[in-house]
């Protein structure tokens, strides 16, 4: 049955119309996947040299046995953004006599062929039989080899479920990037223990006790089975769906967001879009990682106060930036159907404006602790944060009705361009110049606070004509909708 479904992607894959772009994607991939293949193997060749290098003054398998579960801690935060969900169109086979542990079996076991379990073979077993095997021999290393199968297939797995939980729940998501980005940073940056000695406790016993490779191979069967179990169990659409609506009601209406109505609600759908889907969540995900901005421009005397001003723009205003730019894009494969809504599309604006207006006031929020660095940080980033909110927005949202590119929601962020078009080449430049605009004149002439109060007050003047600026893009939208409209229809 399992060459059956190999048979059949194959066939849905060269009768496909976008078979010919597929094919040209596939090869340049493919040659990029091999020059990051030959790099990591030169890597795991050197890897002796490396570690002299890196830690001089402890013995070499120690310092081997260190790294191991850092490795495999950025290995499930990089599983989470790029490896992608296995997939098979299980509809046309459920009212068939097909047992459902075939069907749930072939997507589990086909998730083990993904590129993220061989680079850890040719980081480490280089060094495994070059060191290891020579200094303590064949079973010592064969245990590490049997521990680094089983972690693999123990993130494989785990990253697999995770990211199938957050395409109900987008909050899973960023909890579980948050918890991996705290365990590095509390070792790395606050020393409050050591992954090098706690991956040393278990790897280094491995020389002793290579007995103690089971505890990984067991790890990584259990969370196989865990997989596999989760699947079978939402293999039929509807009983999804159920769960979900059970489950998640609560999270339809937001208290914050029902205060506005109409607005709110459709402010509310558009946060679901963010979190449920690849490539949408991915531009939440570089605004968070904005944040540390400041880290780059406040620890650094040799930049000016100018810096300071883009610092503060992005950390406030980096999702209004990756997010908006795509706008109305997002809502391509439904564009249609909200033309022929009954939805007023001022109050559609307006969602947009709330949504931004919401997410920006959030992350200055998150930016108070740059605080440490001088209250005129602070200052700069509220008045970055107002900017934002009252003229980037508008800005983004111009723009937007001049993006005739689609989206596909279910692809990955990770290399995609699509939705990438003139448009967004052409924002870039009024988002970064006209502040600079209004602050630089007087920063030149040593009055940068009077060009932070004009900033200051041009975002609170576009806030509070935000109707006229709406009327503005209505009609702008209503001048070029079927334009759009015919854009987002081309696959």
């Amino acid at each position: 049955m399992i060459s059956t479904f190999i048979r059949h992607e194959l066939k849905a894959f060269w009768r496909s119309k976008n078979t010919g772009k597929s094919i040209a994607v596939r090869i340049v991939m493919i040659f990029l996947i091999l020059y990051l293949f030959g790099c990591i193997l030169l890597a795991g060749i050197g890897m002796d040299k490396i570690l002299e290098i890196a830690f001089p003054n402890d013995d070499l398998v120690k310092s081997f046995c260190g790294i191991v579960l850092i490795y495999f801690l950025f290995d499930l935060f990089m599983r989470l953004q790029l490896q992608e969900l296995p997939t098979l169109r299980v509809q046309p086979y459920l009212h068939l006599p097909i047992k459902r542990n075939t069907l749930v079996g072939y997507l589990a076991i086909t998730a083990v062929f993904s590129m993220f379990n061989l680079w850890p073979f040719l980081l480490f077993l280089p060094f495994i039989f070059k060191i290891i095997a020579p200094d303590s021999g064949i079973i010592v290393a064969l245990a590490f080899v049997v521990a680094i199968i089983g972690i693999s297939v123990f993130n494989n797995y785990l990253a697999l479920y995770l990211k199938r939980k957050s395409n109900l729940n987008g909050w899973i998501f960023l909890i579980t990037a948050a918890v991996l980005i705290l365990i590095v940073i509390a070792d790395f940056w606050w020393h409050f223990y050591s992954l090098h000695n706690i991956s040393y406790a278990f790897f280094g016993r491995l020389l002793t006790m290579p007995i103690l490779a089971i505890i990984p191979a067991l790890l990584g069967i259990v969370m196989y089975y865990f997989n596999f179990l989760y699947l079978k169990q939402n293999l039929y659409l509807e009983t999804l769906t159920a769960r979900k609506v059970k489950i998640y009601k609560s999270n339809t209406d937001i208290p914050f967001l029902s205060r506005f109505g109409t607005i709110g609600d459709l402010a509310a759908n558009e946060i679901k879009l963010v979190f449920r889907n690849k490539r949408s969540r991915s531009s939440l995900i570089i605004g968070l990682f904005f944040m540390f901005y400041g880290l780059i421009f406040y620890t650094n005397k040799s930049l000016g106060q100018g810096w300071y001003l883009f610092a503060g723009m992005y950390m406030t205003g980096a999702f209004v930036v990756n997010y908006g730019q795509f706008m109305f894009g997002w809502q391509a494969s439904h564009f249609d159907g909200i033309l022929v809504s009954k939805i007023n599309f001022s109050d559609f604006v307006k969602a947009k404006y709330l949504l931004f207006t919401t997410v920006s006031a959030i992350s200055f929020v998150l930016t108070i602790p740059y605080v440490y660095f001088g209250w005129h940080v602070l200052l700069v980033h509220f008045v970055m944060c107002v900017w934002n909110i009252g003229v980037t927005t508008t800005i983004v949202l111009f723009f937007a009705n001049r993006n005739f590119k689609r989206i596909d929601l279910s692809k990955s962020g990770t290399m995609n361009w699509e939705g990438v078009g003139a448009s967004q080449l052409l924002l870039t430049l009024p988002l970064i110049l006209t502040p600079y605009i209004i602050y630089t004149p007087f920063a030149v002439f040593k009055h940068p606070d009077i060009g932070l109060a004009l900033l200051a007050v041009t975002g609170f003047i576009a806030i509070l004509t935000r109707n006229y600026w709406i009327k503005q893009l209505e009609a702008d939208y209503y001048s070029k909708r079927y334009r759009i409209a015919e854009g987002f229809r081309n696959k």
